[in-house]
């Protein structure tokens, strides 16, 4: 059986096994996902803190972008202002986060956004990881052929390109997907879902610059999406590729599938970890970048105008906001999508 020759993966096949990776990904790590965007949000100036009481009877809602009033109205009935929540009433961290929105909103908007989650995953991993593989052997090939010295940065190049060809065709559900994530729930309704974020963002910003602004608004923050993402793969393929070598060596000569998952596994767990601690500041700057409101703003931001704003309010600290649940969220993430990714291949080979 070891003997047996090995059939070709195709294009489709491998897409199909990195959109199952995502999928399984995208549903277990989406509470981390939720908990790192609320951090990210608040410190851009997002408000958590619960609706305050108005004149009479009745709640006054917080905005559905979850920004608050300027100032609670103020009570004509004998002069009693009304009972605004505290100013302290801020998430602490991730399991806070996490525990104020099961007791506040309930157990399910853990997974808020994960439509759009599963919506984003599934054709970015899916363009991902079949691009990644295919220009890393032709850059494989291509160094041997000619004799250059580029298979050491094989990994580095195929995965900053690929990366790139998959953010820029799916920004608009990653635009969507933070907004979604980033809102609060105003206790009315049902919120908005991939497509009426995405009609909202589009209504909003069209009007005065016509069909065309509103199109290009869809891609906001898409130059800070690359400018976090591409690096990402550079560090994460750069590591995983010989993390995994060194795994798969160590367990045997002949390889099984559980080798195969348990190499790839840890590898992925690693890369990604590494790799989400050192663009932290890069995910921060997308964040605000996305889910900024504010029109005029919108048009005037930039990478480096943002990042000023960031280290302003919350200096270097605030430069890592969130960097726990993106650490906890990628580091499982990679490993799980990388290792289901290899094993569907590994099974298919000898199919």
């Amino acid at each position: 059986m070891a003997d047996a020759p090995l059939r070709k993966v195709d294009v489709r096949e491998k897409a199909i096994s990195a959109a199952g990776a995502a999928f399984i990904s995208a549903v277990i790590v989406n509470p981390l996902d939720v908990a790192k965007t609320r951090l990210q949000a608040q410190e851009a100036g997002v408000s958590y803190q619960p609706a305050c009481a108005m004149e009479g009877s009745g709640l006054f809602k917080v905005s559905i972008d979850g920004r608050c009033p300027p100032a609670c109205p103020r009570s004509s009935m004998a002069g009693v202002p009304p009972e605004c929540p505290p100013t302290g009433q801020r998430y602490r961290g991730t399991f806070d986060v996490m525990r104020r929105v099961v007791n506040e909103e309930g157990f399910l908007r853990l997974w808020r956004g994960l439509n759009a989650s599963l919506a984003i995953s599934i054709p970015t991993v899916g363009i991902y990881l079949p691009c990644y593989d295919l220009l890393r052997e032709e850059l494989v090939l291509y160094s041997e052929e000619n004799s250059l010295e580029l298979k050491p940065y094989a990994p580095l190049l195929a995965g900053s390109i690929a990366r790139s060809v998959a953010v820029v065709v799916c920004s608009p559900l990653e635009l969507a997907k933070t907004r979604m994530q980033a809102q609060v729930d105003p206790r009315t309704g049902k919120l908005p879902g991939v497509l009426a974020v995405l009609r909202s963002v589009n209504n909003m910003y069209g009007v005065d610059g016509g069909q065309l602004q509103g199109i290009r608004i869809m891609w906001t923050g898409v130059g800070a999406q690359l400018a976090r993402d591409v690096p990402f793969s550079a560090i994460c393929w750069s590591v995983l590729e010989p993390a995994r070598n060194f795994a798969l060596e160590a367990a045997g000569s002949v390889p099984d599938i559980g080798r195969v998952l348990g190499a790839n596994f840890v590898a992925g767990m690693f890369a990604g970890g590494l790799a989400a601690a050192a663009t932290c500041p890069l995910d921060v700057i997308k964040t605000w970048r996305q889910i900024e409101t504010d029109p005029v703003k919108v048009m005037s931001m930039t990478l480096r105008r943002t990042l000023g704003e960031i280290w302003q309010k919350g200096g270097f600290r605030g430069l890592f906001t969130g960097v726990g649940p993106r650490i906890a969220r990628a580091a499982p993430s990679t490993g799980i999508v990388v290792s289901f990714y290899e094993v569907v291949k590994y099974v298919l080979h000898r199919t």
